[in-house]
């Protein structure tokens, strides 16, 4: 037989989607596995540290391999008990993966900020301290966000929001305990000095002629000596020296208001151009020969929509006219439909009758149509799955309608709602039906249920942020986050082709919790920090809690980045949804909620002047007025950047003093040019300089500059020690006692 090269054949069967569908379940593990190895690459390079002690690559490994065991324990536990496993939960891995990364970075943020002298039980339940509740908030976002998510009436949302919100919780379990476990072993390493690869204990200091790769290798330990908490890393410098105050110029401040606008407009347009329902050759993957088929109809027979199916669901008299003429009338009435082709109809009874008239059967008895339907339907094989007729009776039949002109979701949503109209309508028990219809249904619920299970989502996390947030205005800067960010996620979702269904619904679901954990990370550091202005406050939130979010943004958008070269649409789908989150909601974090929070004073709680006691007033009084004079900017950086020291500092020390005094009160006594203050003023340290403690006297507003020199001390107070000669050459007056002011 010669083959003929001119013809090109393409198939497809009422099962083919299901079977392509399910199929796509093997392309997302050598996706996971290389999501992982990315993740754990990330996190050690960006944990990763010129200090050989200090170096955090074993604290970053076993954080990623947590957020894995998380992800095998909740999958274990839903299929131990029964709960259905569907293709859109294959998506949940990526997504575990950003969850547990970002926890880490900001566990790992808050255990550099402790001091490295303290136990490291006490660093434990310091870095608790500050991350729990930012970790808390986020957690129970996305879980409640996921929860609601399974009100929706489809089964495989249900089953994702069921399988994602376990591995969440999971997650928080196991980086407070394993995670945590982890950083205890690895601070006990680090209080030893010890390497982290040998685990041999190193030197501190560097020896004389030693090399450069000798000191990076096996040189170790090295910590903040003013703050006492390991060494401030360069991006963390980067927002707090040059980000923070660009951002909080009054120009930057009036360009984010207008970029914020902008984002706006064009996220309302898009959402008005977004569009319903899914491709079903989006189904498949690229390379199934299900799209090939399809691609084939649409270009071919793109006039043609669905052959749809109409079941006459019970025993019909199908030999009697009157009860036919019913039928008949019903049969006119789908024809009549403008999405109907009245000329393409395909039924058995009209053959069979066709049948009988050349036959010269009397089908209008029922012995005569029984008898003689069964030689019929041999006869006529391709009827044969159109008639249930068993035992003598016919339990149910069929005939086929043919669709014309349907090219839109919104066309497939009207044609299915005519169509179980005008069945309903008819006095015979009828049935439409069509493969595609399962996916076509969702188009009358997707709306409302998405737009239900965004409020319900929202007005939950409001309640969570005012419950965890000390600030109500900032909890309401929270909520409007995840609007705005909702807002740009569907609007630029619409302008990337991406259509609103249930795949788009789960993930925007998704979109609410990963909106909550950037503005609550932020919002949470900014009303809970001391700085005395709202500018101030956003600089120090932006330097805690920025390079962390920044981290977590990026090894999320990595563990999703993979997907953008699948061969299925719902990986792909997945992938530009969670890299719009993400992207906006790390712009909300980092710019747009920072920016904002500055507006309004009162998420700053009671203003740092009302809380002051006289003194602390005078002071503060005094030394801006001093500072206002003399145009020293430089000292009003010694203001900003202080370590309290505790009261039982050694203040007169037998060397000269590196530490500075801040301090205000009145003095009585002035001993041997000794100033003597009372003993429990507290002393503090300046960023990493040494600066001359200036001494005003109110009356005059002269200045006399004392340096701590000698051992005296009266008893029960401790000394600033003046030296006279220097008092005398400087040229400046000897202070007056009951009325100095120490600056």
């Amino acid at each position: 037989m010669r083959r003929n090269h001119n013809v090109n054949v393409t198939h497809s069967t009422s099962l083919s989607r299901q079977v392509e569908f399910e199929a796509n379940t093997k392309d997302v593990i050598p996706l996971f596995s290389i999501t992982y190895v990315i993740a754990i690459a990330f996190s050690i390079l960006s944990c990763l540290r010129f200090d050989c002690v200090r170096n955090k690559v074993w604290v970053a490994t076993f954080g990623v391999f947590s957020a894995g065991l998380a992800v095998l324990s909740s999958f274990g536990m839903m299929l131990h008990i029964g709960v259905p496993f569907v293709m859109t939960v294959a998506n949940s891995p990526f997504l575990i993966l950003g969850i547990g990364v970002d926890d880490m970075f900001i566990l790992i943020s808050c255990w550099q900020q402790t001091n490295v002298h303290d136990r490291v039980e006490t660093r434990l339940s310091n870095t608790y301290k500050e991350a729990a509740i930012s970790i808390t908030i986020t957690t129970l976002t996305d879980v409640l966000a996921f929860y609601i998510g399974l009100m929706t009436p489809f089964r495989s949302v249900r089953s994702f929001c069921l399988y994602t919100s376990t591995s969440i919780l999971f997650c928080y379990i196991y980086s407070i305990t394993f995670f945590g476990a982890f950083l205890v072993l690895n601070g006990r390493r680090e209080n030893s000095n010890k390497h982290w690869l040998t685990c041999k204990e190193v030197p501190e200091e560097c020896a004389v002629g030693q090399s450069k790769w000798y000191e990076l290798c096996c040189i170790g330990g090295a910590y903040d000596r003013h703050t006492g908490s390991e060494e401030v890393q360069p991006m963390n410098h980067f927002f707090k020296k040059y980000y923070g105050p660009f951002l909080t110029k009054s120009w930057t401040k009036v360009f984010v208001i207008v970029f914020y606008c902008i984002y706006l407009i064009v996220s309302i347009y898009g959402c008005f151009q977004i569009q319903e329902g899914i491709d079903l050759r989006n189904l498949a993957a690229d390379d199934s020969y299900v799209v090939k088929y399809y691609d084939n109809e649409k270009a071919y027979f793109s006039e043609y929509g669905p052959n749809i199916m109409v079941v006459i669901r019970q025993e019909f008299p199908y030999w009697d006219e009157k009860y036919m003429s019913d039928l008949e009338t019903c049969i006119e009435d789908f024809k009549n439909l403008s999405f109907i082709e009245k000329d393409i109809f395909t039924s058995w009874i009209k053959s069979y009758k066709y049948y009988g008239y050349h036959t010269k059967l009397n089908l209008s008895a029922e012995d005569v149509f029984k008898e003689n339907l069964g030689t019929f339907l041999r006869f006529y094989s391709d009827f044969k799955q159109d008639v249930n007729f068993t035992n003598n009776s016919i339990h149910a039949s069929r005939f086929f309608i043919q669709t014309v002109n349907i090219s839109t979701a919104l066309d497939e949503m009207n044609m299915l709602n005519k169509l179980r109209d005008t069945a309903q309508k008819c006095p015979v028990p009828l049935l439409v039906y069509h493969p595609a219809f399962i996916y076509h249904d969702q188009y009358a619920v997707i709306v409302t249920n998405t737009i239900q299970n965004i409020a319900v989502t929202t007005a939950v996390m409001l309640l969570i942020s005012l419950l965890l947030i000390p600030n109500p205005l900032c909890s309401l800067w929270v909520t409007f986050s995840i609007a705005s960010v909702i807002v740009g996620v569907t609007g630029f979702m619409a302008l990337w082709d991406v259509n609103l269904d249930t795949i788009s619904m789960i993930i925007l679901v998704v979109c609410i919790g990963f909106s909550v954990d950037f503005s609550a990370h932020i919002s949470y550091a900014f009303v809970s920090n001391k700085k005395p202005s709202a500018n101030e406050k956003a600089v120090e939130a932006l330097f805690n809690l920025g390079y962390p979010i920044l981290q977590g943004a990026v090894s999320t958008i990595l563990g999703v980045v993979v997907l953008s070269a699948s061969k299925n649409y719902i990986f792909r789908t997945f992938f530009k949804i969670m890299f719009l989150v993400i992207f906006f909601g790390l712009f909300h974090g980092l710019t747009f909620i920072p920016v904002f929070l500055t507006f309004f004073d009162m998420c700053n709680g009671t203003p740092a002047e009302n809380k002051s006691g006289p003194e602390e007033q005078a002071m503060k009084k005094s030394y801006t007025n001093n500072i206002a004079k003399d145009g020293d900017v430089k000292e009003r950086e010694i203001y900003d950047n202080h370590t309290f020291q505790s009261d039982n500092h050694q203040t007169c020390p037998s060397q000269p003093c590196s530490d500075i005094w801040m301090i205000a009160g009145n003095n009585h006594s002035v001993q041997d040019n000794h100033v003597c203050l009372a003993s429990t003023v507290p002393m503090f340290r300046v960023d990493g300089q040494t600066y001359e403690v200036h001494m005003y006297e109110p009356s005059d507003d002269v200045m006399l500059k004392v340096n701590c020199q000698s051992k005296q001390r009266v008893e029960g107070q401790n000394c600033v020690s003046g030296n006279s000669n220097h008092i005398q050459d400087s040229g400046l007056p000897t202070p007056n006692c009951s009325e100095l002011t120490i600056l």
